[in-house]
């Protein structure tokens, strides 16, 4: 007959030190979630996952995290659709319209009250009226940036014909079209708006923020300049697997959004690397790109001002309409 081993004093105490130290271990060890991916394009919102990653922020839900910047809105269409991005910062108009089209995407927070801003050298150029005449490099046309502008341009009643517009693949490219003397003014998002200013400056050039496109929509929507132009998106299957741990991630994201604004040069160098940008470009830029952490649900006045004044007499550029309830977690 096998005697069973006599559990002694000792073991005892040492079984219970270890259950003691179980409970008292970081939330990590039962992390729900093994890889968390995310990801969002080389803009403000991004600096502040970037900086969670590098931080560790995220530990408390899950047990490796990482941040990789997508480059263009095809690409991330593409992988929202091929299954590969199911965690990212979004155009808040590209989800919707995802959404309204029968893709499984929800909008979870809003991260930026938005980074859009016409710069130039001419001293001449303060207003949106002013770009009648003028010749302006234009980025992502079809996608959020070019949308903005030309609802703008019809409200001030400029015309297609009234101004020449040069296309560009990216806000960098509209930048750089600006920094060659090829435009008069460019529209940029940040931190490509930055840069365009920064090295302006070091060839003894005046490149400045001219019109700030968060200010001149609110004047045409006859409220504050609030554009809440992206914010942190997830698929449904995203959802389905980790919806308890949403409160707690979002809660993160709040917290590294007041870290980043309370210290831009911490953040910025942790960031620099995943978004392939110098820190003291990104450190430059923070104080532009009206950062924000907000629940999508909570921002939903401001959404849907800003998809109405966006949608004018086309709502196919929202998908049809005004996202229902379940678009906003």
């Amino acid at each position: 007959m096998t005697r069973t081993p006599r559990l002694t004093r000792r073991a005892t105490l040492a079984l219970g030190a270890a259950g003691t130290a179980s409970l008292l271990m970081p939330q990590a060890a039962f992390a729900q979630i093994d890889r968390l991916a995310i990801h969002g394009p080389p803009a403000g919102p991004s600096i502040t996952l970037a900086h969670a990653v590098a931080t560790g922020q995220f530990a408390e839900i899950a047990s490796e995290a990482s941040f990789a910047a997508w480059r263009t809105p095809d690409e991330l269409r593409a992988g929202l659709t091929s299954g590969d991005i199911r965690l990212s910062v979004v155009p808040v108009q590209a989800a919707a319209n995802l959404y309204n089209r029968g893709f499984p995407i929800r909008l979870a927070n809003v991260m930026t009250n938005g980074l859009l801003y016409i710069v130039a050298e001419d001293a001449g150029i303060t207003e949106i009226d002013d770009l009648a005449g003028r010749h302006v490099a234009v980025p992502y046309r079809g996608d959020t940036p070019e949308i903005f502008f030309g609802q703008l341009l019809a409200h001030h009643g400029v015309g297609e014909s009234d101004l020449q517009i040069t296309y560009a693949a990216s806000p960098t490219e509209a930048m750089q079209l600006m920094l060659a003397g090829r435009v008069d003014a460019a529209l940029t998002t940040e931190p490509s708006t930055t840069a365009a200013v920064l090295r302006a400056k070091q060839v003894g050039r005046d490149i400045k923020r001219v019109i700030s496109i968060q200010k001149a929509w609110g004047e045409m929507m006859g409220a504050a300049p609030v554009l809440p132009q992206a914010g942190l998106a997830v698929t449904q299957p995203f959802l389905d697997a980790n919806a308890d741990d949403l409160s707690a991630l979002l809660g993160i994201v709040e917290t590294a959004t007041a870290a980043v604004l309370a210290d831009p040069e911490t953040a910025a160098s942790n960031a620099s690397g995943a978004l392939g940008m110098p820190a003291p470009l990104l450190a430059a830029s923070i104080p532009s790109s009206n950062l924000v952490a907000h629940r999508a649900s909570e921002a939903r006045e401001d959404i849907e001002r800003m998809l109405t004044g966006m949608a004018g007499e086309d709502f196919a550029r929202i998908g049809g309409a005004l996202p229902d309830d379940a678009f906003y977690l």
